[in-house]
């Protein structure tokens, strides 16, 4: 029995989700501890039974499996999850990894391959489906651009690029932050030079490319 792995499904599709039950029950040292529709009836289950491995859908009609990841964690609960998705941007694949979460298994892969990958995650192991792979690197390479420009940008350079945001010459940027016109343009070409960028309606469009509302906050206190 100690070497039983205890498993709750999570899925909103009843027909998969029943699929999946009878899939797992077919392998001698998987048991199921449940199988939910909904977060709610989730948590429920892990209050009263011992779970290993959860397999999370990530997208459960009104609800989400990063919700799931965050309220466990808030619980202080520990099983392990592995997302069970038909797929993922891969900003998405970047989230849930980054909340906890030990691996991607895609909906439309072999089922043999999902006792390898529960099996792999209960001996701490990462299952990433091959084909997630490259989004997740994608994802967190742009993560890391978005963080080293952050972290680069100086409190002036942020208050121009704010200004340039809102439109403002460079007269009226300068005026509004006691800088002059030519201090202005020099933190316009600094700006330039950091983003790649040659002209303002190309710092204006990366700008919010690369979600302003996150690293410009100290510009727009």
């Amino acid at each position: 029995m100690s070497n039983e792995i205890r498993i709750l499904v999570i899925d909103d599709h009843s027909l998969f989700r029943e699929g999946l039950v009878r899939l797992l029950t077919a392998e001698s040292d998987f048991q199921i501890a449940g199988n939910c529709e909904h977060l709610t009836e989730a948590l429920e289950v892990l209050d009263r039974e011992h779970v290993d491995l959860v397999l999370l859908d990530y997208d459960l009609e009104t609800e989400q499996g990063s919700q799931f990841l965050a309220e466990t964690k808030r619980r202080g609960s520990k099983p392990r999850v592995l997302m069970v998705t038909a797929g993922m941007n891969s900003s998405v694949m970047l989230n849930v990894m980054e909340e906890g979460a030990s691996g991607i298994f895609l909906k439309h892969s072999p089922p043999g391959q999902l006792a390898e990958a529960i099996r792999r995650v209960m001996k701490g192991e990462m299952w990433l489906d091959p084909r997630a792979v490259k989004p997740v690197i994608s994802g967190a390479v742009r993560r890391t651009e978005h963080d080293n420009l952050e972290s680069s940008l100086s409190a002036r350079e942020k208050a121009v690029l704010k200004g340039v945001l809102e439109g403002a010459s460079n007269k009226r940027i300068g005026a509004e932050l006691h800088l002059s016109e030519s201090s202005v343009k020099a933190a316009l070409q600094q700006l330039f030079g950091k983003t790649g960028v040659r002209t303002r309606s190309q710092l204006v469009r990366l700008a919010f490319e690369r979600h302003s509302h996150d690293w410009l906050a100290d510009g727009m206190e």
